[in-house]
């Protein structure tokens, strides 16, 4: 069969995997063979490429597709790839595998086959959205709302907030369109987009998000129960009206504890039992809204009756009288009321009384006028105000009081809290969330990718729909007094919402109290899973305890943590208070899968293909604006709270976490910017100002791969103290198939050195050097200084490539106009560990090569090792030199680059070359020419009759090859004795071997064993005549000059600097004459004789520090 795919894999990898295939139509061809598919799970990162899960032992034995068989068992036939596809199902997350391992406990170990997911849209998606989406808030708070806000600015609130969760919808629906979503849900989803630093962040807030949830719905049950249900059960009792907030706290703190256990217990016994009652708490939610639309529907034409009582303009608790009266008539006898006693101090019609009940009447109104009534006008617009505030009907003449210190203690209706539209809008959020619901239960879909999309935007229009009219609705049908009115006080008590419900007002007090039960327990079972999948990833190293559980899988100890968590919500008591909590919690989630969808989308991954099409860039940012806007809308100070709680844990994440590499859209990020700054870079060389060290370290490894001075390492990081670009390069001699570079990453690791590593393969170190320096970096990231150690054994070496590889980087670093920095003595030099005590860094400035010199010490004290060593500067004067003028002038140079440092010059005077420094030189040169001779005499005579041998060797072969007789050499004799009698002279170009038809122009020569014997001897006695001219010698005069002026400027440097902690030197260049190379390594350790510690530099031809701003 011939099939074209239009895509690159069916099996898309996680969201946001960083992989650019270069053709993206797949011919596939279909051949019958023997191998049988294999059957394993495909894994999250890297399904069947290297998949060891399938049998081992069936080798393949076809011959369709035999040149591959090798590599059968790291790269799988398609048609193996495709069963597999076809065989996939996702484990289903949750709570089915932990039911069927209850199932089985006492019974058989074995658990039962996992069922095929089969939930549709409508069960799998929509439902569950719908009953988180729907609860505690819509039937607690909305009316209070509604009354204090206004009818335009509570939609101005529901539309807010709506719009947040429906375009974080749409990003979500891109992001789980976008490949197989497995357990974790939305943790996955943010995790594998933006990497583990955000995704444990997010993820965590998420958790916390979740637990402060199940807070919020357990006080919520709570204030149902005491409020509205049994009032009577209240432990604690105010005595006083001022008293009653404290005591009504309290009796929360009290049942919500103990509600809270009890629902930790029943999700530790079996969560099967609260996925049973999820369907019984979902048609507690539907009732509940299906009675307030009947009661908004009946109250149009037959309003219920629930009057209230009015002073004046102000609304009574209507607890403690019958009658909204202040006397009647009894028996034809006027007696005062209960209502009389609440404001006076007897029940006598002469009572002294409350002035505002004196100047005032009381009138009753209807609390629900119904639908037609016009009361809507009245509600339009908000009435904010301070705590203590009372709730006045503003229509209403009163006569105002005079004295109003009393007015607490009155049965007034009145603001527990000071409101405000900021306050309103974080108290109403949680009522919006809810959305992750269809995404958490991805496993358990039959079509993910269709049913997440269409189930979580249907369910999120139907719930805006429900808010949007029910407060119109509310606003059209309930009296303004009562709106304001939070626990339903001038209503006898009853939810205020619940008055206008039809057939009556414990179908919502019921519903609303089973539907906060059945939040509550989902909280509680989801919080601790979503804990369990982020520990199970090891990106936090302190939440790995929570990753295990009981032998079901069940996460006891994460259910004891959100428990714990729970508890800190619940003692804080206040609904309203930990609404605005879990609020920032979610909208930093919803935050993030904003920011991840843009993120994929704009950086136009490879895998990016979501099949939801209906989402774009721009919209995934407005809903990020929208979220990080409704955060500081909310609270400035808990959104500045749960920022710092997320970026401490993000720092945490990268500084202790696992590494890890999901494809993530940062990752990608990354690479984007970096490539936009290389190319931003290559437009013009850096200033002067922005100059710094660009290192390249070159490291010599040992025979076992191990770097010999990881000490020069440990010194890039005190010089570099993080900032800026390092590279550690090597050579390995040997091909690249051996190349390995595992060792100096370790070792990069352990001395704390951040950077790149750079190892090249090559037949020798110096054209691998010489390859590092001018390949290593890219682009505008290109080093600009060379940093390696001293060849400290060159003079014990039997050969002299140490010393020659050593000059010639010197060269390559000065043709390629970098600075070069040559540490010696380095294994001496500090740990990042140590700390310098009080000490000095000696700089020896000789010549000006761009100042250098002065920076390295500066930026060195940058770092905790050096920080209390003091720079000092010493120059060099001539005897016709100002000594004075030239110590103020450098003076006022470093005060100019603001450098701290003492300065001395030291005066060079003229003497005469001594005898110490004619003889060292005199020694010098015939260390140098005697091993010329000894090199000459022995190592390249060895070479050249090596290369006579083999091309002998070569040549014999080739005659034998063509079977002609050669006249010259007669009947084959042995190896040995051809390689003594006949040597054949190097020559660049082959020479065929000498046979009867070779024509004149291919005349072979040879040598004779006795000519071969009597040059050997004459070269011998050539080389014995250079020895004895060896000590006839006398030595070149230049010389003797380099020689005196590095005896006299070691003696000055040694004299001052002996003691200092670092010295650093000028480095004079190489000769330019080849031949004087020894000797120019002979001068240099003559210049560094006897000093510990010293740092040799040599700039790159540039300035590197300016006395400008």
């Amino acid at each position: 069969w011939h099939r074209s795919f239009t895509e690159m894999s069916i099996f898309s990898p996680p969201p946001g995997a960083l992989y650019y295939p270069s053709v993206v139509v797949l011919e596939v061809c279909f051949l019958k063979s023997s191998v049988s598919p294999g059957d394993g799970m495909p894994k999250e990162n890297s399904p069947f490429i290297n998949n060891t899960d399938h049998d081992k032992g069936s080798l393949y034995d076809g011959k369709n597709l035999a040149l591959f068989e090798e590599e059968m068992d790291s790269n799988p036939m398609v048609s193996s790839l495709l069963n597999k596809l076809a065989n996939y199902t996702n484990l289903t997350q949750g709570v089915k595998e932990h039911e069927e391992a209850d199932d089985d406990e006492g019974s058989a170990k074995t658990k039962k086959p996992v069922k095929s997911p089969a939930l549709g849209t409508l069960i799998g998606v929509y439902l569950p959205c719908l009953q988180n989406i729907l609860g505690v808030i819509l039937f607690l708070r909305l009316t209070w709302i509604v009354g204090t806000a206004g009818i335009m600015e509570a939609l101005a609130i529901v539309f807010m907030t709506c719009s947040c969760t429906m375009l974080t919808a749409i990003s979500m629906s891109a992001i789980a369109t976008n490949g197989v979503v497995p357990a974790g849900g939305s943790y996955y989803m943010i995790s594998r987009s933006l990497g583990p630093e955000f995704g444990g962040a997010v993820g965590l807030c998420f958790y916390l998000g979740t637990t402060f949830a199940g807070s919020m719905y357990i006080l919520g049950t709570i204030e149902i129960l005491l409020t509205y249900i049994v009032p009577s059960a209240a432990i604690f009792k105010a005595d006083k009206k001022e008293d009653e907030p404290e005591a009504l706290l309290n009796n929360m703190r009290v049942y919500g504890t103990c509600c809270l256990t009890l629902m930790s217990l029943v999700v530790f016994v079996g969560v099967k039992y609260v996925n049973k009652l999820a369907l019984v708490f979902l048609a507690c939610v539907i009732l509940s809204i299906l009675a307030i639309y009947a009661g908004v529907i009946k109250s149009a034409f037959e309003p219920p009756d629930f009057p209230v009582c009015l002073l004046g303009n102000r609304t009574l608790k209507n607890h403690n009288f019958d009658h909204c009266l202040k006397t009647m008539e009894v028996d034809n006898v006027t007696v005062t009321t209960k209502l009389w006693s609440l404001f006076c101090d007897s029940p006598y019609p002469n009572a002294t009384c409350n002035k505002y009940f004196e100047l005032n009447n009381v009138t009753e109104i209807q609390g629900i006028p119904g639908l037609t009534s016009g009361v809507i006008r009245d509600n339009m617009w908000g009435d904010y105000g301070p705590n203590g505030m009372l709730v006045e009907k503003k229509d209403q003449l009163s006569v105002p009081a005079l004295d109003t210190s009393q007015d607490i203690n009155m049965p007034y209706v009145a603001n527990d809290i000071t409101t405000f539209f900021t306050l309103l809008v974080g108290i109403y959020f949680p009522s919006v969330t809810g959305i992750m619901a269809g995404s958490n239960r991805s496993g358990d879909l039959r079509d993910a990718q269709k049913s997440i999309p269409i189930g979580t935007i249907m369910a999120i229009a139907t719930t805006t729909f429900i808010y949007i009219s029910s407060v119109v609705l509310f606003g059209a049908c309930i009296e303004g007094v009562v709106l304001r009115d939070k626990f339903g006080d001038s209503v006898k008590g009853n939810l205020v919402i619940g008055i206008l419900a039809w057939p009556s007002p414990w179908v919502i007090v019921i519903g609303s109290f089973f539907s906060c039960c059945g939040a509550g327990l989902q909280s509680l079972t989801g919080a601790p899973r979503l804990l369990q999948a982020i520990a199970r990833d090891g990106i936090v190293p302190f939440l790995q305890v929570f990753g295990h559980g009981k032998a079901n899988g069940e996460p006891t100890w994460a259910l004891l943590l959100t428990a714990g968590i729970c508890e800190i919500g619940i003692l804080i008591a206040s609904l309203d208070a930990v609404a605005p909590i879990l609020s920032m919690f979610f909208l930093m989630c919803y935050l993030f899968v904003n920011l991840a969808c843009a993120l994929q989308t704009l950086l136009r991954t490879p895998n990016w293909r979501p099949r939801f099409k209906f989402y774009h860039w721009a919209l995934s940012f407005l809903g990020a604006s929208l979220c990080l806007s409704l955060m500081f809308i909310s609270s400035w100070f808990y959104a500045l709270v749960a920022m710092l709680i997320a970026g401490c844990i993000y720092k945490y994440i990268e500084y202790r976490g696992a590494e890890k590499e999901w494809g993530d859209g940062i990752r990608g990020l990354s690479l984007n910017a970096a490539r936009y700054a290389l190319i931003r870079l290559e437009e013009a060389p850096p200033h002067t100002k922005n100059w710094r060290p660009q290192l390249l370290v070159l490291l010599n490894l040992d025979s076992d791969h191990v770097v010999k001075h990881p000490r020069l390492l440990s010194f890039c990081t005190q010089l570099k103290a993080g900032k800026g670009l390092t590279i550690v390069g090597s050579v390995l001699e040997g091909t690249f198939m051996t190349k390995e570079a595992e060792n100096i990453k370790s070792s990069m690791t352990t001395e704390r050195t951040k950077g790149f590593c750079h190892v090249v393969a090559s037949s020798n170190l110096r054209d691998g050097f010489s390859h590092l320096i001018q390949s290593a970096g890219l682009g505008g990231m290109k080093h600009n200084t060379v940093l390696m150690a001293w060849p400290g054994t060159w003079k014990q070496a039997t050969d002299a490539v140490s010393w020659k590889n050593f000059i010639e980087t010197v060269r390559e670093t000065t043709a390629a106009h970098q600075a070069l920095l040559v540490a010696k003595n380095v294994d001496s030099f500090p740990t990042n560990a140590e700390r310098l005590g009080e000490g000095t860094i000696d700089v020896w400035w000789i010549v000006h090569d761009g100042g250098l010199l002065m920076l390295l010490p500066f930026l060195l004290r940058q770092h905790k090792v050096w920080r209390k060593c003091k720079m000092r500067i010493f120059t060099v004067a001539n005897m016709d030199d100002n000594s004075i003028q030239m110590k103020k002038d450098l003076q006022m140079f470093l005060y100019h680059l603001r450098l701290d440092a003492e300065v001395e010059v030291v005066e060079m005077q003229d003497s005469d070359i001594s005898a110490f420094t004619y003889e060292k030189t005199l020694v010098m040169e015939q260390r140098s020419q005697m091993l010329k001779q000894m090199q000459l005499s022995r190592t390249e005579r060895e070479r050249e009759i090596q290369s006579i041998t083999d091309e002998s060797r070569s040549s014999i072969r080739r005659k034998n090859q063509t079977g002609a007789s050669c006249s010259e050499s007669g009947p084959s004799r042995p190896l040995q004795e051809t390689q003594e009698e006949e040597v054949v002279p190097s020559n660049p170009e082959p020479h065929p071997p000498p046979c009867a038809d070779t024509g004149p122009d291919r005349v072979h020569m040879t040598w004779t064993k006795d000519k071969f014997l009597t040059e050997r001897n004459r070269n011998r006695a050539e080389a014995n005549m250079g020895v004895r001219d060896l000590f006839n010698m006398k030595p070149n005069q230049s010389n003797v000059r380099r020689m005196h002026t590095a005896v006299r400027l070691n003696e000055v440097v040694v004299n001052r600097s002996q003691g200092a902690h670092l010295v650093l030197l000028n480095m004079p260049g190489p000769p330019k004459n080849r031949g004087g190379d020894e000797n120019y390594m002979e001068f240099l350790e003559v210049l560094l004789e006897g000093l510990n510690r010293v740092l040799l530099v040599r700039g790159g031809g540039r300035e590197v520090i300016t006395i400008y701003s």
